[in-house]
């Protein structure tokens, strides 16, 4: 275990924390929430390609929807015949039905490796972190408290950006939220996927708020700018992918 986390430190952890202390070092105005925002804006140029993919394999199934709870239907009293045929149609369209969990599964190292990074600002950034600094990076500490625009403590939790972080999560899942017709089924596997997915909708972001009423703001923010910039890439993504025939 102990091996796992000095990879995971080395790999990942390490080099996101030098990362932001050189966007704060030198931005104008050594603005660490301005350096959180672009550290934000360059992972998820990085993991654009990754996630490029996952959308599209989200849209495809949101746009398969029909087809899918129309087999459900059809073969509710036979599950390894409606197997067959969802695994028939998956074929026919040319998509892996988990191809949309594969890179959100990548990105988790990262996730967790840049929430470690933000929630050093709990602690306050100073000597206790100038041990993992690289020889090339110069850092004698923050004065003050880390604040973004003069304004807002990024150590302290932020009621205004928790509300801001959930109503971006809220329109960041409706905007990949399958819109389908409604049909009427009687099994109970796609009554209780359609309940869970109406469910996620409104359930995610007032967890997600809640989460950040306890957090360093800095992570508040963090998640709004990914929130955003996910919408945007779904809005490219959505406009260059043609939607799948489902009638």
């Amino acid at each position: 275990m102990e091996i796992l986390i000095n990879v995971f430190n080395s790999i990942l952890y390490q080099p996101l924390f030098n990362a932001l202390i050189l966007l704060y070092q030198y931005l104008p105005g050594r603005d660490l929430g301005i350096a959180v925002i672009i550290l934000t804006v360059l992972i998820r140029l990085l993991l654009y390609p990754l996630m490029a993919r996952a959308i599209k394999s989200q849209k495809v199934l949101a746009d398969l929807q029909p087809k899918i709870q129309e087999i459900q239907e059809k073969f509710k009293n036979d599950k390894e015949k409606q197997a067959k045929e969802m695994m028939g149609l998956y074929q026919r369209e040319g998509i892996n039905p988990l191809g949309g969990c594969l890179p959100l599964l990548i990105q988790m190292p990262i996730l967790l490796a840049l929430f470690r990074v933000f929630m050093a600002f709990k602690d306050g950034l100073g000597a206790a972190q100038s041990t993992i600094l690289y020889s090339f990076v110069p850092f004698s500490g923050i004065p003050g408290e880390p604040m973004f625009l003069g304004l807002l403590n990024l150590a302290q939790p932020s009621l205004i950006l928790a509300v801001l972080a959930g109503v971006c999560q809220f329109f960041q899942t409706k905007t990949i939220s399958p819109k389908v017709k409604k049909i009427k089924t009687s099994d109970q596997m796609a009554k209780f996927s359609g309940t869970m997915q109406k469910q996620m909708l409104y359930f995610f972001p007032v967890f997600i708020f809640f989460i950040l009423l306890r957090l360093p703001a800095a992570i508040g923010l963090y998640w709004i700018v990914t929130a955003l910039f996910s919408i945007g890439q779904q809005y490219l993504v959505f406009a260059k992918q043609p939607s799948v025939d489902s009638g």
